[in-house]
C-alpha cells in the first residue's frame, strides 16, 4: 500500500435536533421546544422523469396515517454537504477507473457550493479527503488505489453518517454509496437493521449503486436488499447497473436529482417522544401519475437520538418498492 496519510472514521456522538427551521437559503436555526420532520422530496412521473413544477398545495403529508399541516415547503437549488463512500476491496480493481470517472461527474454536476467528503474503504474505512470544494483534491482522493482486501459497506456507511452529521455544514445531507460486493468484514453487531434505523434518524439522503454483475446471486441479492432499504429508508434510490459504462450516467442522474428536489417539513401531532417508530407518506396529486420518494420514518426519541428498540414495520417499510 502506498504511503498516504490516513484519517481514521470514528464514530461521533454529535446530536443535532429535530426542530430545523428553515431561516435562510442555506441555513437552520435549531430549537430544542420544538421538533421539524424534514422530508426532503423526489417527484417523478409514471416515466420515472422527475416532476419540478408543483406547488405546496399539490402535496398532503401524513404520520401513521394522520395528515400533518406543513409548516415548511421549498423547491430551490440548496448546496448540500456530500459524502462519497467508495468501495476499494480487491474486487473493485478493475472498476476503479470507471467509479472515480463517475464520481468527479457527479461533483462537476452538483451545486458549485457543496462542500464533499471522500470515504475509501476495504475491510476499514479510510477518510481519503475532509470536507472541500476543490475538485483536485478531490481528484486526487479518488485516485488513491489499494484494491485489497474485503468489503466493509455497513461499517463504513456508519461511520461516514456520523462524520456527516458532526462536519458538515449544510442543512442538506446525502450520501452516495458504491461497492460491487456483498458486506463481509463490517463488525457482527453492527446489522442492516440498525444502519437502517440510524439512516432514519440521520435525516441524510443515502443513494447507493451496486455494480454486482460478477458476484454470486445469492450474495448479490442479499447485497441488493441491504441498498434498496438503506436509499428507501432515507428517500434515496439505489442503482444496479448492468454495465461498468452505466455508471457516470446514473451518478450525472442523482446530482441531478438532488437539485431538483422539494424540501417539505412538518410538526407532528403526536410529540409523544416515546421512542415509538413514525411512519411518513408524502402524496402528490398532479398530472402524470406523480410518484412520491421521500424518507419512510423515523424513531420519536429526544434529540433524534437512534432508538433502543428497532421496529419490525420500519425495515419492512423500507423493503417497500
Amino acid at each position: 500500500m502506498r504511503p498516504r496519510s490516513r484519517a481514521w472514521l470514528t464514530s461521533a456522538a454529535a446530536v443535532i435536533s429535530l426542530g430545523a427551521l428553515w431561516a435562510q437559503k442555506d441555513q437552520a436555526i435549531f430549537r430544542t421546544d420544538t421538533r421539524e420532520v424534514v422530508c426532503h422530496t423526489t417527484v417523478v412521473d409514471k416515466n420515472n422523469h422527475l416532476i419540478t413544477n408543483l406547488t405546496q398545495e399539490a402535496f398532503t403529508v401524513y404520520e401513521n396515517g394522520v395528515q400533518q399541516p406543513i409548516r415548511v415547503f421549498r423547491h430551490e437549488d440548496v448546496p448540500v454537504s456530500l459524502g462519497l463512500v467508495i468501495d476499494n476491496s480487491g474486487s473493485m480493481r478493475d472498476k476503479r477507473a470507471k467509479v472515480e470517472s463517475a464520481a468527479l461527474a457527479l461533483v462537476k454536476d452538483s451545486n458549485p457550493e457543496d462542500e464533499v467528503f471522500i470515504v475509501n474503504f476495504n475491510d476499514e474505512a479510510y477518510l481519503d479527503q475532509t470536507f472541500t470544494s476543490d475538485q483536485k483534491k478531490l481528484e486526487e482522493a479518488l485516485a488513491k488505489i489499494d484494491s485489497r482486501g474485503g468489503t466493509a459497506m455497513r461499517d463504513a456507511t456508519t461511520m461516514s453518517m456520523d462524520y456527516l452529521k458532526e462536519k458538515g455544514k449544510k442543512v442538506k445531507k446525502v450520501l452516495l454509496v458504491v461497492t460491487d460486493g456483498d458486506d463481509n468484514t463490517s463488525a457482527p453487531s453492527n446489522t442492516i437493521e440498525k444502519l437502517v434505523a440510524k439512516a432514519q434518524q440521520s435525516q441524510c439522503l443515502i443513494y447507493a449503486i451496486g455494480i454486482f454483475t460478477d458476484e454470486e446471486r445469492g450474495k448479490a441479492k442479499r447485497a441488493e436488499r441491504a441498498m434498496n432499504a438503506l436509499a428507501n429508508a432515507t428517500g434515496g434510490l439505489a442503482y444496479f447497473p448492468k454495465e461498468l459504462t452505466d455508471i457516470e450516467k446514473l451518478a450525472k442522474q442523482v446530482a441531478h436529482e438532488i437539485r431538483n428536489q422539494y424540501i417539505i417539513s412538518y410538526r407532528p401531532s403526536n410529540e409523544a417522544l416515546d421512542g415509538s417508530y413514525r411512519r411518513i407518506q408524502v402524496v402528490a396529486k398532479g398530472p402524470n401519475r406523480p410518484v412520491v420518494r421521500t424518507r419512510s420514518g423515523y424513531y420519536a426519541t429526544p434529540d433524534n437520538k437512534e432508538p433502543t428498540r428497532l421496529s419490525p414495520s420500519a425495515m419492512s417499510n423500507s423493503l417497500k418498492p
